[in-house]
Parts: structure tokens; sequence; C-alpha cells
């Protein structure tokens, strides 16, 4: 479907972030685990099972996304992110009626739920694109900013707004965690369902007003140069890439995963009575700064370039990944722990409008919705490992005191975004592929003529 004038082209940045706010429901899965893990309650999961479910839905989310991309141009923007909201709602609604147990999670949670969020998370990024070429790095932080917000709306209801959903809700006789599934599920597919409607692409050809697009005489000329999906993966761009965003993702994702665990860990070791309730509140501004995040490096990203943003964002998540105990915790003790969660998902957040838009820049605007779900791969294993890395280590050390459980997947993390940050400053813009020199000889040839 493509737009018919007049369109308001920011009318597709609305959509996205209603869009995006559902898909945000996976970064909310840590206001569950305290209940989930509890040996007294009706689940008793351990932790790397709560990681299995976390780390089933990312891995869903990036697999299909791929999928996702291929499908886009043949089926159309609004009807993937129509299959994505209901599969997506689909799966929550059936993991509170019948999630009482981890396989059964796993499934409707983790690959379900995984599924329909692959689905619709390329729909918002493909279309801003095509419609903001004169503003990748802004409206991939925008398009995705809904993501992290969402994670916080998600958090506070069931945590603590109205007293907390998972404390008040009971449908059907459901505990409160697969209550608030159902009714989770119903949200998720209804904003979805908004939000598709104005996702359409613009008409071929389209140019914002007064926009000059770069010359197609310069391969150095930010997305000036097609590249097919096959094309990207014969270059080495596209696996160092891969490779960061792995990096930067494994410990915004390990984060997510056991910030309310490792929380209440760590300021319990230092005779802080209410954590639970101060991790709530660090989750909270951890999605709060996620989606800023987005937004913020985006723009600042087209300001400096991308790959500037990117190295300037993973060393420094990695500083403060080694930095959050001994430095933020150590010393600061409540605040500080909410300043490093706030950072933490700060510059986690910059991926997701860095990457997209480095695409973009990489291998041309044309084809980023299936190119970019190639690079999103990389977020899949990056959401088996960092959970489960977390995970391991938790149920690894039972009865050895807090600053050993969680120093070594900390390190890990902090490690890897640094190693990172190297790699992007060793990355160069490909040469164009074999194909494109070919066409543009040939236009040449008869232009000549």
């Amino acid at each position: 479907m493509v737009a018919q004038p007049p369109f308001n082209r920011w009318l597709v940045v609305v959509g996205a972030i209603l869009i995006q706010l559902a898909l945000g429901a996976i970064y909310a899965w840590s206001v569950f685990t305290a209940l989930l893990t509890d040996p007294a309650g009706p689940y008793a999961f351990s932790a790397s099972e709560t990681a299995w479910v976390f780390s089933a839905g990312l891995a869903t989310f990036a697999i299909v996304m791929v999928l996702a991309g291929r499908w886009l141009p043949k089926v159309g923007p609004r009807t993937l992110a129509v299959s994505g909201g209901l599969l997506l709602g689909t799966g929550y609604v059936l993991g509170g009626l019948f999630g009482s147990s981890f396989w059964a999670q796993l499934l409707f949670i983790g690959l379900i739920g995984g599924a329909g969020i692959g689905l619709g998370y390329v729909v918002p990024i493909a279309v801003g694109v095509k419609w903001f070429p004169d503003k990748k790095g802004l409206i991939t932080g925008l398009a995705v900013a809904g993501f992290g917000f969402g994670a916080t709306i998600w958090v506070k209801l069931a945590g603590s707004w109205f007293g907390g959903l998972l404390n008040t809700a009971s449908l059907f006789g459901l505990p409160g965690v697969q209550s608030v599934f159902f009714i989770y599920g119903i949200a998720f597919a209804i904003l979805v369902l908004l939000g598709s409607i104005v996702m359409i692409n613009p008409p071929e050809g389209y140019q914002p007003a007064g926009w000059t697009p770069p010359g197609v005489n310069s391969h150095q000329s930010h997305g000036a140069v097609d590249f097919s999906a096959s094309d990207m993966l014969h270059t080495r761009q596209f696996y160092m890439l891969w490779s960061v965003f792995m990096f930067c993702a494994l410990a915004g994702l390990m984060v997510i995963y056991c910030i309310k665990l490792f929380g209440i860990d760590a300021l319990q070791h230092r005779g802080i009575t209410d954590a639970g309730v101060i991790t709530g509140t660090a989750m909270a501004w951890y999605a709060i700064f996620n989606g800023i995040g987005r937004i913020a490096w985006g723009s600042i990203s087209d300001h400096i370039g991308r790959k500037a943003a990117i190295i300037l964002m993973a060393a420094l998540q990695g500083v403060i990944m080694l930095m959050i105990y001994h430095v933020f915790i150590a010393f600061g003790l409540v605040n500080g722990f909410i300043v490093a969660a706030a950072l933490i998902g700060f510059n986690f957040g910059g991926n997701f409008a860095l990457f997209p838009a480095a695409t973009a820049d990489y291998f041309g605007n044309r084809n980023v919705g299936s190119n970019y779900g190639w690079i999103f791969t990389s977020y899949g294993i990056a959401g088996i490992a960092g959970p489960l890395l977390a995970g391991y280590f938790k149920d690894a050390a039972q009865g050895v005191t807090y600053p050993v459980i969680w120093m070594t997947p900390f390190v890990i993390a902090g490690a890897a975004c640094l190693v990172g940050a190297i790699i992007m400053a060793l990355s160069t813009r490909p040469e164009p592929p074999e194909g494109w020199r070919r066409r543009r000889s040939d236009r040449e040839t008869a232009f000549s003529k």
C-alpha cells in the first residue's frame, strides 16, 4: 500500500510509537522474575528457567525479523504489522490462560510472543526510513523509542501503579502473573492494530520538500548504493556491524533480565531493607532512559556520524558495566544503583537507533528492512547469551556472598562492549557490489551515446 497525497509523514512516527509501545513488552520481563522464582510461590522457577523464557523471546524475535524483512515487500507494511500484533496478543493471552508451567510460558510468551514482536518490529523502521531519508538517525530513534517507553508502562502497571496489577488482578481465578499476561495480550493487540493504520509506504521516488538526496556518483554517500541481502552478506562490514551490535546488546539484555535479582542482592548486601521498591524504581528509570537514548543517540549520530556515535556509545557502556558495583553501588548506594541503571538503559537504547541507520548508510535505504533483519540476528544471540550468563552465575553461586556472584558476568559484558568499540573504529563503508558497478557502467555508456 502506498500513501496518496496529501499525507503527513509525521503520522508514521505516531503509528510507529503506538506499535513499539506494545512490542516493548518483552523488556518488562524483570517485573515478573521475582514472583516466578519465589520458592514458596505457584511457579518456583529457577533463575535459569526465567532466563530461558526471556532469551527464547529475544531469539525468536530476531529470527522472525529476518523473515519479516523478506516478507515486507510482498505483503506490505500494514498487513505485516497487523499480523505481528495479533500473534503477540495471542501469545500473551494463551500465556495467561495456560502458563502455569515453565514449558507453557516458554512456548506462549517466549516463542509465540517473540514471533509477534519479530513480525511487527521491522515495519516502523523500514517505513520511517523511506519517509525520512533526510533524518535517518532521528527517525529511527523516534520509531523505536516506544519500545523502551512501553517497558516503563508495563513495569509500573504490573508492579505499582493503581496498586500494581500483579497484586490486584485475578482474572478467571488465575494467579497475578497469568492475569497480567492476559490483560497485556489484549492491550498489545489493540495498540499494534491502531498503529498499523498509518504504516504506508511513500510514493516511488518520494523526496521530502527542500531535501537534496546524496549524489549516486559517489559510493561514499550515505545510503547512495543499495546492496541486496546477498551482496551485504559477502562484505566484512556486515560481520563487523553484526558483532558490535551483539557485544553491545549482550550487556543491556543481561541487565534487563537480572536488574531486579541483581539489585535486591546488591542493596541487601549493603544493608538496604527496601531493596524491592528501589529495584522497581531502577527498572522504570532504565526503561525511560532506554527510550530517551534511542532518540538522543539517533539525533547525535546525525551530527557526528554513525560510526563515531557507535564507538562512543559502546565505550561508555563498557566502562559503566565495569564500574556498576564498586563505584556506583559501593559509594552511591540507592542513588548510585538507579543512576547506573538509567545510564545502561540510555546506551542500550542507542543500539536500536544507531544500527538501523548504520545499516542504511552502509548498505542503502531501499533494502533496509531485509538487510537490518540480518544485522538484527546478532540481537538474538545476545538475547540468549546475556540473560543466561547472569542466570548461570546466580544459580551456580548458592551460598556464596554477593560480590562473587555478580562480578564475573558484569566484567564479561563490560569487556565485550569495549571490544565492540574497537571493532567499530576499524570499520569502513563497503565498496559498491559488482552488480551496482555494472549497472552504473551501462548507464554511463548509454548516456555517452
